[in-house]
């Protein structure tokens, strides 16, 4: 990609979630200006916070970035905007004039979300060496081969519309907090510090998945043997330990939910989980398809554990156990 196509996919980086801003900014002018005697849009706005969020994101997400990945052939935005869209919404929830929260959880879960944010949205740049919009995803590339001239409306369900349902049920967690104001007690630390733990996880797993991958694609440029597979550091206990370390990180927030009197919002982290799980499977797949590596891996998914970090087999008693 030259320098003009990144320049241009960064602004409409940064241009594309403005549409709602800019409505929510009004909203909140008009609601303070004339709380007494509102309209009712204004009224359904103030209360429904929830549902405000989901055509927030169904026309500015859905449609919007729909019909931009549409036009660049591309659907790269999601990815980044999936590090982005939490933090935008637990802004909206803390900020919406129907919120009661207590302060301190609230500040609490929205620098753990910054933080989280921040270190996804590291990872995926330096994933895609600074640029912005080089690729897609594997998985939307795949599926724009196997789908051919339907890819065009099978997108907006399969990328944009799944993303909603995803992104709107783990991050209920979010609304929880600043809909109940209730003092903190030990459970919150509980929450943060588990939130904390999988951030922390899914830093040092990706940093070691990068390190690997760095020095394979120079090796590959000196024609020298790549290595196989990753099996040091957190991957010694862990097939997926960036996984594992994202799975803390949701259901941490569903502590903080639970300990509110909300458990139900589960719901959203366990689809998240079922997902990624699957999304394991055709990552595996795919390693086992890439000859270099496919004997090596398949020892390695025998002896180490697939998310949860854990000592490992022995190879030879696997080995053993086969014959």
């Amino acid at each position: 990609m030259g320098r003009s196509g990144n320049l241009k996919n960064a602004i409409v980086a940064f241009l594309v979630p403005l549409p709602s801003i800019l409505f929510y900014l009004y909203f909140l002018d008009h609601f303070h200006s004339n709380s007494s005697s509102l309209s009712s849009l204004w009224s359904w706005c103030f209360h429904h916070p929830l549902l405000l969020a989901n055509v927030f994101f169904f026309f500015n997400v859905n449609v919007l970035f729909w019909i931009i990945g549409h036009i660049q052939s591309s659907n790269w935005m999601i990815d980044l905007y999936w590090t982005v869209i939490p933090v935008l919404l637990i802004h909206y929830y803390a900020t919406h004039p129907s919120a009661q929260f207590d302060g301190l959880r609230s500040k609490i879960v929205i620098v753990l979300t910054w933080v989280w944010s921040i270190r996804l949205t590291h990872n995926y740049f330096r994933r895609e060496k600074w640029q912005w919009g080089a690729r897609e995803d594997w998985r939307f590339a795949d599926m724009r081969l196997q789908y051919g001239k339907h890819w065009w409306w099978i997108s907006f369900f399969s990328v944009y519309f799944a993303q909603q349902i995803f992104l709107i049920g783990i991050c209920l967690p979010l609304y929880v907090v600043h809909s109940v104001d209730k003092p903190m007690n030990i459970w919150d630390l509980v929450a943060a510090g588990v939130c904390l733990c999988g951030i922390v996880i899914a830093y040092f797993a990706d940093t070691q998945l990068h390190n690997f991958v760095t020095r394979n694609t120079k090796l590959k440029e000196l024609r020298k043997p790549m290595v196989p597979n990753l099996d040091r550091g957190l991957w010694q206990y862990s097939r997926h330990p960036n996984y594992f370390g994202e799975q803390l990180w949701w259901w941490g927030l569903v502590v903080f939910a639970w300990n509110l009197g909300h458990g139900w919002t589960f719901v959203g982290s366990l689809i998240n989980s079922m997902c990624l799980a699957y999304v394991t499977v055709l990552v595996e797949q795919r390693m086992l398809k890439q000859e270099y590596r496919a004997e090596a891996y398949r020892l390695y998914q025998k002896t180490t554990s697939v998310w949860v970090p854990w000592f490992r087999s022995s190879a030879i008693a696997v080995k053993d156990k086969d014959t």
